[in-house]
């Protein structure tokens, strides 16, 4: 009777072992996920369904999961780089106003040139037309300064 006992409890120490590498390795797949959630990741929905896939692919995918996941600050965004906390800081620049000032009035000037020269050319256009509609009457074709 001592040996079914120990048997017993060698299956039940078997079987809690197993299920807590179970839930261990679950757990571990989601660590990704919860870090997406806590820093309101955008894709945090894909990177947990990832999870689960790298559940199924033997892990390979899960290292990138986790790297996706760090990422992302919210403070930040993807942070490339940007510190968003000196550029509110910081004073506007003099010198890029003034080249957009230039700029825009230099797009002013070349809009008004383009209404002029749009102008010349619905004058000539205007006058081939006219040349067009003599020549299919068969009459003489006057010049440009006769008419």
């Amino acid at each position: 009777m001592g040996d079914r006992t120990l048997d017993y409890i060698a299956l039940g120490v078997l079987c809690f072992v197993v299920l807590t590498i179970i839930y261990g390795v679950i757990y571990i797949h989601d660590i990704p996920y919860e870090m997406a959630k806590k820093r309101n990741h955008p894709h945090q929905d894909a990177i947990h369904t990832a999870g689960w896939v790298s559940l199924f692919l033997m892990h390979t995918i899960w290292p990138f999961l986790w790297i996706w996941a760090t990422l992302y600050k919210p403070e930040v965004g993807w942070g490339v780089g940007i510190n968003t906390a000196q550029d509110k800081t910081s004073p506007p620049n003099e010198p890029l106003q003034e080249k957009v000032l230039l700029l825009e009035a230099r797009i002013g000037e070349l809009e008004l040139r383009e209404k002029k020269t749009t102008s010349v050319y619905t004058k000539h256009i205007q006058y081939l037309q006219q040349q067009l509609k003599e020549l299919k009457k068969n009459q003489p074709i006057t010049t440009q300064k006769e008419a």
